[in-house]
């Protein structure tokens, strides 16, 4: 980093699972930080030194802030102060399974108003293809100024794995493509700072199809290995073994796992963009709607197998103690987005179960609205032998590490394993 370069403040819009721990890299790259968000209360627990995200430690956090490289603020109009600017802001889906851009078109809108000759403005919120040039760039020209000549826009797409200490914000390959070729010299300068490596792509359009690609590709991969599944319980076969011995071919093979469904705010989300693009476009994705359609019975699968093996030893679903583990949409993390467990939960109630949860990183559910589950909040129990024994069955959903599986097999009625845990070594 050039001398000059430590006294140059940027701007990270959205400080979520994506923005935060951007922001963090960026300070203790040498950047002066500042961090936007409408939450008043996250931004006030962020300048305490409390971090919201699991993977960026407080104390890592409080450093930051402590020698001056970060502070957070629900006020946009230090905008204009930012050299570069990241846009991290949500891109849900609506009811229709339909693209939401009003977080990125309201980010886009604050940053227009506040826009200076020589800024770089980055687009990171996964969206379909012809976002940032059909969305993004029609709002910041209307600040008068001229894309490639006044400012600079590219699409650098988010690539967080939550949980996962290997692979992090800075040491994943960051992909970037500009609306100009002078656009992306000026992109690549500013993140070729920050991260360990960066690929340059011909455009934001492409940037924006290989981030919802990488995921298609997984959600894809994922529907064919929960079909594969059923086939085994069609067969008496056991999944696990056909899928480990499977994985052990060196080549041609790719080795996936099956699930109670899938969860987080990429997968089950990302291809329905390329989908909703497409369909502008009078083609259909004919793959990608199957293996949608594939993964999101999978949470009614789960209900059905309980079912079953309640029915097998002479027990009705309704009126019957179910106890499930782990909500968390993925191991070892504490994020309950479009998690399976939760339309698990909902497909239960609506059956007349009674039902029970544990799971230490996810210790309540609240009501946001969107579960429309009974009895909210919903508390995390104490896992004992007598919360186990009260349990006409079992069923893991989440696999968290810490959690006692032996005390479990030891003491339950009847288990369903959605996750292997009992057969992967």
């Amino acid at each position: 980093m050039q001398k000059d370069d430590k006294n140059k403040i940027v701007g990270v819009v959205g400080l979520g699972y994506v923005g935060l721990p951007l922001a963090v890299i960026l300070a203790e790259a040498g950047y002066n930080v500042i961090g936007f968000d409408l939450d008043i209360n996250t931004c006030y627990g962020l300048n305490e030194g409390s971090s919201h995200i699991k993977d960026i430690d407080s104390v890592r956090l409080k450093k930051l802030i402590e020698n001056g490289k970060f502070h957070a603020t629900d006020k946009f109009d230090d905008m204009s102060k930012c050299t570069c600017i990241s846009i991290c802001v949500p891109t849900p889906l609506n009811k229709l399974k339909d693209p939401d851009l009003g977080s990125v078109v309201s980010a886009a809108k604050s940053i227009s108003k506040y826009l200076v000759k020589g800024q770089l403005i980055v687009l990171e919120s996964t969206t379909y293809p012809g976002t940032t040039s059909d969305v993004l760039l029609p709002i910041l020209e209307m600040s008068g100024l001229k894309v490639g000549e006044d400012f600079y826009l590219c699409f650098s797409p988010e690539r967080v794995d939550p949980g996962n200490i290997k692979w992090t914000t800075k040491n994943t390959p960051k992909i970037i493509g500009g609306i100009t070729k002078q656009c992306l010299a000026i992109g690549v300068d500013y993140y070729n700072k920050v991260f360990d490596t960066v690929i340059e792509v011909e455009s934001t359009e492409a940037a924006e199809l290989i981030k919802v690609f990488e995921n298609t590709f997984r959600m894809v991969n994922i529907a064919l290995v929960n079909e594969l599944s059923q086939i085994c319980d069609q067969l008496n076969l056991n999944v696990w073994n056909i899928i480990n011995a499977a994985s052990t071919k060196p080549f041609g093979f790719m080795k996936f796992n099956p699930g109670p469904g899938l969860g987080g705010h990429c997968i089950p989300l990302d291809p329905h963009y390329l989908s909703w693009k497409m369909r502008t476009l009078s083609f259909k994705t004919k793959l990608i709607d199957l293996a949608s359609e594939i993964n999101s019975s999978m949470p009614n699968y789960i209900v059905s197998k309980i079912s079953s093996s309640l029915n097998s030893h002479y027990k009705a679903i309704k009126g019957s103690n179910i106890l499930l583990i782990g909500v968390a949409y993925k191991k070892d993390i504490d994020d309950l987005r479009e998690s399976p467990a939760l339309e698990i939960i909902k497909l239960l109630q609506e059956n007349g179960a009674k039902v029970n949860y544990y799971d230490k990183l996810c210790p309540i559910i609240r009501d946001n609205g969107e579960t429309y589950l009974n009895n909210l909040p919903l508390k995390s129990i104490e896992l004992d032998r007598k919360s186990i024994n009260s349990a006409d069955i079992v069923v893991i959903i989440t696999d968290h590490s810490d959690t006692d599986y032996k005390l479990i097999k030891e003491n339950s009625k009847l288990i369903i394993d959605t996750r292997g845990v009992y057969n992967i070594k």
